[in-house]
């Protein structure tokens, strides 16, 4: 229970981080989603320096951890942790499984969100 008191934290932290971020790219226009970019890869540059230092020198506790990449970094962007997992692929020379994932998770998701866009306005008509 401890630990799902500590990814809620972090989870709403990373949420309100990620929304004034958001708020601060306003100013660059609404033609691109330059909030969306820079928290997704800046989610994924920290994610990638949190995994190496937990490899080789860190070893935090469980809370912290949940709190910081389960929590932070997920309500930050979930972005984070496809990358991460699309890079584990990358790392254990599994490229096949690596291109499946990232493709069939953007295709899906995609295809997802459309389908749903879709269904409801449907519904609603």
């Amino acid at each position: 229970m401890k630990t799902l008191l500590y990814i809620a934290l972090g989870g709403a932290m990373g949420a309100v981080l990620r929304y004034l971020l958001g708020l601060a790219t306003l100013h660059y226009g609404d033609a691109f989603p330059w909030g969306t970019l820079i928290v997704n890869v800046t989610g994924s540059i920290i994610l990638g320096i949190v995994s190496a230092l937990m490899l080789h020198s860190w070893t935090p506790t469980v809370e912290f951890r949940s709190f910081l990449m389960v929590g932070l970094l997920g309500g930050f962007t979930t972005f984070s942790a496809f990358s991460l997992e699309a890079a584990v692929f990358f790392e254990r020379e599994r490229f096949d499984m690596a291109f499946l994932y990232i493709g069939g998770t953007v295709l899906l998701s995609i295809g997802g969100l459309y389908a749903g866009l879709r269904a409801t306005r449907t519904f609603l008509t």
